[in-house]
């Protein structure tokens, strides 16, 4: 495995903040919200960072609305206030938000931009998400809008338009039409990538602020690899 560099309140790579909002570009490898690993998670992270910015005394107030998978990298928005927090929940759950993924995918796919309708059903114990073409038990639509914006040198780059946010679903969405995302080995890829990431990167984030009301457009660079800095050149 390669050196996996994790977030910490020294090197937290802020993309935006106001009294209400903040919003971090998470390194691949960082986790959102702790788990079984026992992991310092973002959270946490972030919570740390603005302590020691602000001089706060006590406990930081933070609230989660979101997620990215751990092999995931890109914005992941926070709620500093108890007001922001709930009407954020509800922008993501009424899919007031858009987000745009950027995705390194070893096969080209069979057309340059389409729109892929799936039912995935999650499999708790393997922490892993199923796509089926018609409606099974327990399964949820899935639905997202891609198109082809670049090829590279072994790989194809997909800019990628998320309609629902389901567990798994842009990696489990590709693998099923045969495009299985770089480095990701649970859902198909052929080999890792040495820091463990995978080549899924959430680049856009736009929605009305929950308190201001104004429309805020966040981006969040690439991380720092040849195959990412590939796509820009």
């Amino acid at each position: 495995m390669g050196t996996k560099i994790v977030s910490n309140p020294g090197n937290l790579q802020v993309v935006y903040e106001d009294n209400h909002l903040i919003a971090i570009n998470k390194r691949p490898g960082d986790i959102v919200q702790g788990d079984k690993t026992g992991d310092v998670p973002l959270s946490v992270v972030t919570q740390q960072y603005l302590r020691a910015k602000y001089s706060k005394p006590g406990n930081v107030y933070l609230g989660v609305a979101h997620r990215l998978d751990r092999p995931t990298s890109g914005l992941v928005l926070f709620a500093k206030t108890s007001k922001a927090l709930p009407r954020l929940n509800r922008i993501f759950a009424e899919k007031e938000a858009q987000k745009v993924y950027w995705a390194i995918v070893k096969n080209r796919p069979e057309k340059e931009s389409g729109v892929l309708v799936h039912w995935l059903k999650r499999n708790p114990k393997q922490n892993k998400s199923y796509a089926h073409i018609k409606e099974v038990p327990d399964s949820k639509k899935a639905i997202l809008e891609y198109r082809l914006l670049k090829k590279l040198d072994n790989y194809f780059l997909l800019e990628i338009d998320l309609k629902t946010g389901r567990h798994h679903q842009i990696r489990a969405q590709l693998a099923a039409i045969g495009c299985p995302i770089k480095g990701d080995l649970k859902y198909g890829s052929d080999r890792s990538n040495r820091d463990g990431s995978i080549h899924l990167h959430a680049k856009r984030l736009s929605l009305v602020h929950p308190v201001k009301k104004e429309v805020l457009e966040l981006t969040a660079e690439l991380p720092q690899d040849a195959v990412w800095e590939a796509c820009t050149q």
